[in-house]
């Protein structure tokens, strides 16, 4: 009898522990709720259990059905709080301290990914940063073949001198200017993953249903997680075993940080560039790479300074097996301090361990940013350097976010959807350059398929153009993946609803991730502000509307113009403009300003057709703004064969 009151007992505990009433993990303390719409609260429970819901002045009730799934709509609220949200079954929950604001999805690559605690002045913008109106929520990284029900735990943080640091950045100085400007509470859900391709946050129905995708959809079975990586395993292992015969054990690999080895039989790949793009596609892990160079008997022994640029993601650097310096920031740019003594005449030996979790990997700088410096004398250190690959990272069984079409939509869109937002800000494009053509359709795709699972109308999704970079010297004569994708992003401004920030002046060259976030987001919020908000600010630079040709002279007209405009830096001569005639052979362009319009030229052609602005990877130089202080989108006037027209999105 004993046995089987205990049996009973267990029996209950384990129904009840069943039964216990669950909240989705978007929700929590701290949270900030949509105000002015509906609140959808859902979660889990046991079937047919009946739940109650209680917020504010609200209390509504329902049943969990058949598979212990349930969900009510809350009535909107004005924005205000705190208050506490209380969902009770067999068992209580309690989230306390809810405010009712604006919440904005910020998604994206790295660009978003980037933390406050890494832009300019950071220290500054820290320390200025208490502001409990302004709450955080970071989607911890994740990928699944197919939907998933939940995202990984995580919590809801304050801005704040301790949080703020590992905000993303370009959300948070959007989130400040809106409420500097609203006075009302502004909730970020952070959602990115740096080096993603947009189609990885695109749900494959929408991705099937898509003229542009279906063919390939056809053919892409959904699979097994577990099974596409051991594909991903081989194909790797027979990468490694092509390239040379297999990984060393540890003992060896370290080795490799020592003068004395023998590394003839080293392959070679060229440095700069990442190795995605030679002879390690979609690698993941440790890449040593080593040189050599002389220095003259007469600079032996001296300090100096060694320049590496930007290295994705880590690294380990040595000079003669003398360790020199480390880094663990895939955006800095590597200078390391050769102590005195370490340098000898004659030959001198680098090596530097490479280590990269996702996305590109290697050396990713300028050939100009490698070098050794010694009392002002630069020797250079751009050229083909030894390779040997050391170990592969099996994280998430080789599988990474690119792998695979919706992996990112399945882990980290779709579980937090049906919750209530305002809109969305989105920076992202940089991985999808050499398809640049094709995310004409791409983008404008996700946006609408966001809408639609959403379900909450076309709500505003608000996104920012590719900074500056010199992502491969592309210009008119070469051909520029950078400008054809900001071209890209430029036509999606004709899906309702939608905005774009320039921000051409801010980028940086010689850095895929420029450091000055603040005017990002400001630029964002500029349209959110006008657009969503409906103050009446000035939100965008100059866009071209139309051309007029008059002899070798074209007029352009600009909507957007503002107060006017201007040429903003100390020559007062506009640059970035390019003139081509029937030989489609683009020729640098004088320019001047006209009132509103700006009329441009060249004595190199005669009889002019088209124009171009800002089409480069690196378009810095670019200098036409409205008085605002807002840029000129880039642009061209001629719809000639784009470099990346003929490129699709394929899945191995």
């Amino acid at each position: 009898m004993k046995k089987r009151v205990l049996l009973l007992a267990a029996t209950m505990i384990s129904s009840m522990a069943f039964a216990t009433v669950r909240l989705p993990n978007i929700f929590g303390d701290n949270m900030i709720l949509q105000r002015d719409k509906p609140i959808p609260v859902w979660g889990w429970a046991d079937k047919n259990e009946k739940i109650t819901i209680r917020f504010n002045q609200q209390t509504k009730t329902v049943k969990a059905d058949k598979n212990g799934q349930w969900k009510v709509l809350l009535n909107p609220e004005k924005a205000g709080g705190p208050y506490n949200l209380s969902v009770k079954g067999q068992n209580d929950i309690t989230v306390h301290d809810v405010l009712m604001g604006d919440v904005w999805i910020c998604s994206g690559q790295s660009n978003m990914e980037f933390h406050v605690k890494d832009v300019l002045n950071a220290d500054r913008e820290k320390a200025a940063s208490a502001n409990p109106d302004i709450r955080h929520f970071y989607l911890p990284k994740d990928i699944s073949a197919t939907p998933k029900a939940d995202i990984k735990q995580s919590a809801w943080l304050p801005a704040s001198p301790e949080n703020t640091g590992d905000f993303t950045a370009v959300g948070y100085f959007f989130a400040r200017t809106l409420n500097e400007q609203l006075h009302v509470p502004i909730g970020l859900i952070h959602t990115s993953w740096g080096g993603t391709i947009v189609e990885t946050w695109i749900s494959r129905e929408g991705l099937t249903d898509n003229e542009a995708f279906s063919d390939l959809m056809k053919n892409t079975p959904v699979l097994n997680l577990d099974s596409f990586a051991l594909v991903n395993k081989n194909r790797v292992a027979k990468t490694i075993q092509t390239l040379q015969g297999g990984l060393p054990d540890a003992a060896t690999a370290t080795s490799w940080s020592s003068e004395n080895i023998a590394d003839q039989s080293w392959l070679k790949m060229k440095v700069p560039g990442a190795w995605e793009t030679q002879q390690l596609p979609d690698f993941d892990g440790e890449v040593w790479f080593r040189n050599n160079f002389n220095i003259a008997p007469a600079d032996a022994g001296k300090p100096a300074e060694l320049s590496l640029g930007p290295i994705d993601d880590n690294d380990v650097t040595y000079i003669n097996g003398t360790r020199v310096g480390s880094t663990n920031l895939y955006s800095a740019s590597r200078v390391y301090q050769i102590p005195a003594g370490v340098l000898k005449a004659g030959n001198n030996v680098i090596a530097v361990k490479i280590q990269d979790t996702g996305g590109g990997g290697g050396f990713t700088g300028e050939s100009s940013d490698l070098f050794v410096n010694i009392a002002g004398h630069k020797q250079s250190l751009a050229g083909n350097w030894a390779f040997r690959i050391a170990s592969v990272i099996t994280a998430d069984n080789n599988v990474g976010p690119n792998s695979y079409p919706s992996l990112l939509y399945n882990a980290m869109i779709h579980p937090i959807i049906p919750f209530a937002i305002k809109g969305a800000i989105w920076y992202q494009g940089e991985s999808n350059a050499d398809r640049a053509y094709q995310y004409r359709k791409a983008f404008p795709l996700l946006i609408n398929d966001w809408r639609r699972l959403w379900n909450q109308g076309e709500f505003p999704f608000y996104f920012v153009q590719l900074a500056s970079f010199n992502s491969a010297n592309g210009n008119s004569q070469n051909g520029s993946k950078w400008a054809e994708l900001r071209e890209a992003q430029t036509l999606s401004l004709n899906v309702p609803n939608t905005g774009m920030a320039v921000i051409t002046d801010i980028g940086e060259p010689k850095d895929i991730h420029p450091r000055n976030k603040q005017d990002v987001g400001k630029r964002l919020a500029a349209v959110a502000l006008h657009n969503t908000y409906g103050q009446n600010n000035i939100f965008s630079g100059p866009v071209y509307q139309s051309m007029q040709t008059n002899g070798n002279k074209i007029t352009l007209s600009f909507t957007s113009t503002g107060g006017g405009l201007t040429v903003k830096d100390k020559y007062g001569y506009i640059r970035g403009f390019e003139i081509a005639g029937t030989d489609q052979q683009f020729h640098y362009a004088k320019a001047y300003i006209d009132g509103d319009k700006v009329v441009v030229y060249t004595d190199e052609v005669s009889s002019p057709v088209a124009v171009r602005y800002g089409w480069a990877d690196d378009n810095l130089e670019d200098n036409l703004f409205n008085k605002e202080g807002f840029p000129a989108a880039p642009f061209r006037t001629d719809n000639w064969k784009s470099v990346t027209e003929d490129k699709k999105y394929s899945v191995r």
